[in-house]
């Protein structure tokens, strides 16, 4: 679907991010099937567009409510509240409601205006993208959102060298034409700049008046429809309606109350008691209990664009080796570990691609299915033996604090003793694991779980895992695969070609080649893709579960409210 058969109506701002949940990641939080499609000049479309449907046995169908206060159980805590500088998904599932961008996404894959007052201009051989934002659009304490924020918004990730600069550095400059007229002047024509345009819009004089304060939430500012109130680290977050809100609707919701709940039983205890209205992430063991038992409440979920995957140490240690990464698949079933530990909550993943990404674009998921080896221990013995591993060599693996990643961890694990080798499982905190997986050492790690979520681009879930540039490695790519090999080395590079060219043609045959070589080095074990699913009250009305955004809460196509007697 091209852009100009899709609604311009939502109010939801979202972007890649690293995994931190078990299902809907921020650790790897980036795009949606069809966000950049477009029929402006020089910009040939990248994905589906138009959305993917919600299977939602919750919701009433849009109707609206008399308002109330929501208190919802994460995965995780979040733990900064800066949109230049966080990069995770619980963070961003708070500061999503806060603060908003150019653009956004549609109840699907759709990306439509939200501060911008329509589609951008875009010339230059797609190199120049002209946006005009909203009269009216203001931030929450009464200024007007400028270009100049604008501007400011989209430099600071670049000039600070935070860990998102990668988000936006295709941009080659950018010029405030007057106060509500930005001009983007991209280094190469990036096709799946839309996408990028979703990026958050702060007010530079308030940040840069205290930047700690408002990374903290005490001093943050946006132009959404909820303002932040307060946050004691690990147990709550709690936002208000912001009252003098310019868009439209105005939030039902008079407050949001965030509770980190990371033991999935008790997360579902808690709504079973009524102590959470709704909880997210149904755990497989307990999908049953919330659809079946639990009679005042029912599951929301739509398929996420994300990917859930093991990755290799290829920069230090015996898993530099290709023969032993082909050693460790052979060590273990990855099909029977996501049916044994994901589904139903989740599907087996063949690529780094979600399926709607990969559906759109036609890329060979079949023939990569095939390349995944089926368990034979022997095979491990063999191939470590051919590569030499010492038998007295302990293999660690490193996995966040997420059931399900340490299932896959402990598999492998499992595999490798049973081959006759040490492995040992380390779950770490969110914090730590973000700091660990991406030293390369090889006392830190042989083997991780992360996940990934983005934009509904190839680009999306290629370049920041491979793409071999300064700002990915070590920074989202705890691989170094890159750095491996030649073979890793031409492979990667075609990632990096891809986003610089708008022909989908050149782009797909780029995607595919590298793709297929990572896939056949095994630099990654790709191994599922979880649904957004939530668990919701039936008091609870208009919940939309969002393939990017994991949900939403104010938009004009749903405006949750809380009719608790």
């Amino acid at each position: 679907m091209s852009d100009k058969h899709r609604t311009f109506h939502s109010k939801l701002n979202r972007r890649r991010v690293l995994q931190g949940l078990g299902g809907v990641g921020i650790a790897g939080l980036a795009g949606c099937a069809g966000g950049s499609d477009s029929e402006t000049e020089g910009q040939s479309g990248t994905g589906t567009g138009g959305g993917s449907a919600t299977e939602d046995e919750s919701t009433d169908g849009g109707s609206s409510g008399s308002g109330g206060s929501l208190r919802m159980a994460l995965v995780k805590s979040p733990i900064e509240f800066d949109p230049i500088v966080l990069n995770d998904v619980p963070s961003s599932q708070v500061v999503d409601r806060v603060v908003e961008g150019l653009y956004t996404y549609d109840e699907g894959t759709g990306v439509v205006p939200l501060l911008a007052d329509g589609e951008p201009t875009v010339e230059n051989g797609g190199q120049r993208y002209t946006v005009t934002i909203q009269d009216g659009a203001t931030f929450s304490n009464g200024d007007p959102v400028t270009a100049s924020d604008v501007k400011y918004s989209f430099e600071a990730p670049v000039d600070e060298q935070t860990p998102n600069a990668s988000e936006v550095n295709m941009v080659d400059s950018i010029t405030a034409v007057d106060e509500k007229t930005v001009q983007f002047d991209l280094q190469y024509p990036f096709a799946a700049f839309m996408n990028t345009l979703t990026w958050y819009v702060v007010p530079q004089s308030v940040r840069e008046e205290d930047t700690d304060a408002f990374n903290t939430g005490d001093a943050l500012v946006g132009s959404g429809p909820f303002v932040f109130e307060e946050w004691q680290e690990g147990n709550f977050v709690r936002l208000s309606a912001n009252g003098e809100y310019w868009g439209d609707p105005q939030p039902n919701l008079s407050e949001i109350e965030f509770v980190p709940v990371e033991e999935a039983t008790t997360r579902v205890t808690t709504l079973r008691n009524g102590e959470n209205d709704v909880i997210e992430e149904i755990p497989p063991q307990q999908y049953t209990t919330v659809r079946n038992s639990i009679s005042d409440a029912s599951i929301s979920e739509v398929p996420g664009i994300g990917y859930f995957y093991a990755a290799f140490n290829c920069n230090e240690g015996p898993t530099t080796d290709p023969l032993v990464r082909e050693g460790i698949d052979y060590a273990f079933d990855m099909d029977q570990a996501v049916s044994n530990y994901v589904e139903p909550t989740g599907v087996r993943q063949y690529s780094p691609l979600p399926s709607a990404v990969a559906e759109d674009w036609g890329f060979p998921v079949d023939q990569w299915s095939q390349i995944p080896r089926s368990k034979d221990v022997d095979q491990t013995k063999a191939l470590f033996d051919e590569a030499g591993v010492p038998d007295d060599y302990s293999f660690r693996i490193i996995v966040p604090p997420d059931d399900k990643r340490q299932q896959i961890g402990i598999t492998i694990s499992n595999g490798l003793q049973e081959a006759g080798w040490d492995a040992s499982v380390q779950r770490l905190d969110w914090g730590a694991f973000l700091e660990q997986y991406l030293t390369g050492n090889e006392d830190d790690y042989n083997v991780y779980t992360l996940g990934w979520s983005g934009t509904p681009d190839p680009d999306a879930f290629t370049y920041y895992m491979f793409g071999a540039t300064e700002d990915t490695l070590g920074v989202t790519d705890g691989t170094f695969y890159h750095d491996s090999s030649e073979q890793a080395a031409t492979a990667t590079e075609k990632f990096v070609e891809a986003r610089r060219t708008n022909d989908q043609a050149t782009r797909k045959q780029l995607y595919t080649e590298g793709i297929t070589t990572v896939l056949e080095d095994r630099a990654h074990l790709p191994a599922y893709n979880l649904k957004n699913s939530f668990g919701v009250k039936d008091y609870v009305s208009d919940w939309h579960a969002h393939p990017v955004s994991s949900f939403t809460l104010a938009t004009d196509y749903n405006n949750v409210s809380v009719n608790q007697q």
